[in-house]
């Protein structure tokens, strides 16, 4: 695996208008599909994540610029309890890579549109009840 690093420095990553939470990894697993493909067949972590996007590790790399479906499951009440009822799906765009350690890649998706009614609204709820950390800028 090289050590790169890709940055997309338009993306709205680098010009956060939300406020980002970090979340547990092991706590909050997400599950991946290209937009082309019909089935999710990437499963991953995420680290931290916000109402415009998330960052998170998976095994392999997925290009800058690819269109992806993302399925997030966001802790419970407390931050080792999964709740499936608040998955949450949506749709966005790889904005940066980085692969420069060993390991899983870390990447980012910059999210383009929820994809079911409510999705964004439970995902600000979740967001707002108080369990995860709030990032710095």
């Amino acid at each position: 695996m090289s050590a790169t690093a890709t940055f997309d420095t338009e993306s709205p990553v680098n010009r956060r208008r939300h406020a980002r939470f970090t979340v547990a990894p092991m706590y909050c697993p997400i599950s991946l599909r290209r937009i082309a493909d019909e089935r999710f067949d990437r499963e991953g972590h995420a680290y931290d994540i916000s109402e415009g996007g998330v960052m998170f590790e998976m095994d392999e790399p997925i290009e800058t610029g690819t269109g992806v479906a993302i399925q997030i499951t966001l802790p419970g009440d407390h931050p080792h309890e999964l709740d499936s009822d608040r998955s949450i799906y949506v749709m966005g765009n790889v904005v940066w890579v980085d692969d420069s350690d060993p390991g899983p890649v870390r990447m980012a998706v910059a999210f383009t549109r929820f994809a079911r009614f409510g999705d964004r609204d439970r995902l600000v709820r979740g967001l707002a009840r108080g369990t995860l950390m709030r990032r710095a800028a």
